[in-house]
């Protein structure tokens, strides 16, 4: 039960998300119809937040002494993420925001995603539904990846 709830709140942890969260599980031994569902709502979790507060926030803290870096560098990283959907999609931008969440490299997912997204201006619930979409192609590529190496190294099926 234990490593469900830590499964949990990896989902939750920004640059980690289901992309920790799966390998983590599975390699505990965690039943994956209990898992993914876990780690899907661990990591929308926070969407909602990061695309109503988390730009104004890190707005209003971008120019403070002890966390100004920080908040810029959230700021320009949500640009530039948003910038380079903009610039590849054209009118396809929902799909490029679930393919930004779902092609699990680093930097991308559903709070980079999200924070792009917000930045843009984009619709809530378009961007929700590319955003989730995106988590679930991010959680099976995880799944499978890992369930390879684990049989590669003697822990699977």
């Amino acid at each position: 039960m234990l490593d469900y709830v830590i499964s949990f709140f990896i989902s939750m942890v920004p640059l980690i998300e289901i992309r920790g969260s799966v390998p983590y599980g599975l390699a505990r031994g965690l039943d994956p119809k209990i898992l993914y569902p876990i780690c899907i709502l661990g990591n929308m979790l926070p969407v909602p937040v990061i695309f109503f507060f988390a730009r104004r926030v890190l707005e209003w803290g971008k120019d403070k002494k002890v966390i100004g870096k920080f908040f810029t560098f959230c700021l320009e990283k949500g640009h530039k993420g948003g910038t380079k959907l903009q610039e590849k999609a054209g009118r396809g931008l929902y799909w490029a925001l679930f393919l930004f969440v779902g092609i699990p490299l680093p930097g991308t997912g559903a709070w980079t995603g999200t924070l792009a997204s917000s930045i843009l201006d984009m619709d809530f619930k378009k961007s929700v539904l590319a955003v989730i979409a995106g988590v679930l192609l991010a959680g099976i590529i995880m799944g499978l990846g890992t369930a390879g190496i684990l049989t590669l190294i003697g822990f699977g099926g």
